[in-house]
């Protein structure tokens, strides 16, 4: 068989394709589209048809939309979240322990990032493997692990014990502390990568061109590399930020009951309290939250890409 016979069949596919206005690019893009479909906008949908519903004592519980051909929907769940200040303390909770993680995160993953770009073959593909290591392992062993280093009598205290450098054990568990530390330590992988990506395809040149005009290292860190590294750092920090802000596995190990996140108040409101319009409502709440941080950072990003 020929090259002209064998691809006889896939002209003629493509021209039946063709007689509907589909050609071979639609085609590549409607595969993540039918994905994003499926899997966000019709769940997203459900979500948003159970936020504008009143809860029942009945399966499931929440009225119907739809009754005797009109729509019965309502924004009172959405009201409520305004006139509790629960969940506005919840979000602001969450929004704080997101930043302040990710500024933690990037001050931790920037140095490791740089250090492994620089390193040369094969050492780094070595360190790389012990990045990535971590993930071979199920993520809530790793935070319950956590548990023995943080607790009184855990690793942590013993070690500082024995080496002199606290008398009495430090209360970390079931703080801030801890919640921080957990959050750090899990998405740090997430930070590192991008940066490492970016950092990784730096011109040395740009370096030794900018020592060779007199400037210092710390001057060339700050003006050459940090500029051309923007797109990894706003990269990974979407990264730690956006998944950070409604951690609730975290939290609840590690957090004490004055750890308020928004992941733990909409658990309680789906299991515990079994207020699914309300609980539908939190969670558009925190998406529209979250809308706002991630635009602001794509136009950081694109104009970082730009420069």
């Amino acid at each position: 068989m020929t090259a002209l016979q064998a691809s006889t069949p896939w002209r003629k596919t493509a021209a039946f394709l063709a007689r509907f206005g589909l050609t071979g690019r639609m085609l590549v893009i409607a595969v993540p589209m039918i994905w994003l479909l499926v899997f966000f906008l019709l769940p997203f949908l459900v979500v948003l048809k159970i936020s504008m519903a009143e809860p029942m004592i009945a399966r499931p519980p929440y009225s119907p939309l739809f009754v005797d051909g009109s729509i019965k929907a309502t924004i009172g769940n959405y009201a409520y979240l305004w006139e509790d200040t629960l969940y506005i303390n919840a979000y602001w909770s969450s929004i704080k322990i997101a930043f302040f993680s990710t500024v933690l995160a990037l001050l931790i993953g920037y140095p490791m990032s740089y250090y492994i770009a620089r390193t040369p073959e094969p050492k780094r593909s070595l360190l790389l493997l012990l990045i990535v290591l971590p993930f071979w392992t199920s993520f809530l062993l790793r935070v319950y692990a956590w548990i023995g280093i943080l607790k009184t009598k855990g690793v942590l205290n013993m070690l500082l014990m024995k080496m002199g450098v606290i008398d009495q054990p430090l209360i970390i568990m079931q703080t801030d502390v801890a919640v921080y530390i957990g959050i750090v330590y899990t998405y740090l992988p997430f930070m590192i990568l991008p940066l490492y990506a970016n950092l990784v395809k730096l011109d040395d040149a740009l370096l030794e061109a900018s020592a060779d005009l007199g400037a210092g290292p710390i001057s060339t860190f700050f003006r050459i590399t940090i500029p051309l590294s923007l797109p990894g750092i706003i990269a990974g920090s979407m990264l730690v930020f956006i998944p950070a802000i409604g951690e609730f596995v975290i939290p609840a190990l590690l957090g004490g009951p004055d750890t308020l996140m928004i992941g733990k108040v909409l658990w309680n409101e789906f299991f515990s309290n079994r207020d699914w319009p309300v609980a539908s409502a939190v969670a558009i709440a925190m998406l529209v939250l979250l809308v706002i941080p991630i635009m602001l950072l794509r136009m950081a990003q694109s104009k970082g890409g730009d420069t």
